[in-house]
């Protein structure tokens, strides 16, 4: 992409970040509303303030003949992360309620045709496999989306086998007070973030990670800042977690 193309992309999906309606009755509403006009521009300009998908994605220890379950998966950009690894699942289920970002996904499946992808047009917090368990779930940069990211993380513990694993990397901000193997925001990081964010229904809760970390044992952990695109000096908190559903 030319660098005049890159910014006529990047503009477009900075009016829609600034600009777009983001109201609706529903979740659904709202998320084909917001990214109608930018689905086809959405990789390329996130990919410069999503950070940390692909080191979450590197520290999963998969295994053969694994089930992944991607829930909000967007555009489908995770599959693109395994590489090689890809191969070692045996069945693929990308799920998100927005019909443009599925849109997208479902032109990026055709690109593996060996791959068993199946798109679901459905909520997070209520997707099921039926009988059967998925051995990985992710969320990327997806919690913070879900207005019952509660329900959502319970629905991945049910989604889950004993000792499946759970990947997230997402925005975050700490709490006030932390326990000493927290990273402590001050009251400017843990204020304005969110406020922003808000904005366009993406929402930092501070208890988040403390919740993934209570629920599942953890595998991984890293929590860092990076740049947010063109917003010069200020870097925004992010965490890749992988954790373990325990075995009891």
């Amino acid at each position: 992409m030319s660098i005049t193309e890159t910014i006529r992309s990047d503009g477009r999906a900075l009016w829609h970040l600034l600009a777009a309606s983001n109201r609706g009755e529903t979740h659904r509403d709202r998320l084909n509303q917001f990214y109608r006009g930018q689905a086809d521009v959405y990789d390329s300009f996130r990919k410069r303030m999503l950070h940390g998908r692909q080191e979450m994605i590197d520290a999963l220890p998969l295994e053969p003949n694994s089930v992944w379950v991607d829930l909000g998966c967007g555009t489908g950009e995770n599959i693109e992360r395994f590489g090689d690894r890809l191969k070692l699942f045996s069945q693929i289920h990308l799920v998100d309620l927005c019909e443009p970002l599925l849109k997208v996904a479902k032109s990026r499946r055709e690109a593996y045709p060996s791959a068993a992808i199946t798109l679901h047009e459905a909520d997070a917090t209520q997707f099921s496999l039926g009988d059967q368990m998925a051995d990985v779930v992710t969320f990327s940069y997806s919690l913070t989306m879900i207005p019952d990211w509660f329900a959502a993380i319970d629905n991945a513990m049910r989604l889950l086998r004993p000792g499946g694993l759970i990947g997230v990397a997402d925005f975050f901000v700490s709490r006030k007070h932390v326990e000493k193997t927290g990273v402590q925001h001050g009251w400017a990081t843990r204020t304005l973030w969110p406020a922003w964010f808000a904005m366009d229904n993406v929402h930092l809760e501070p208890d988040r990670l403390s919740m993934l970390r209570r629920r599942f044992d953890t595998v991984s952990l890293a929590q860092n800042r990076g740049h947010i695109a063109y917003i010069p000096f200020f870097k925004v908190p992010y965490y890749e977690f992988v954790g373990r559903k325990p075995l009891t």
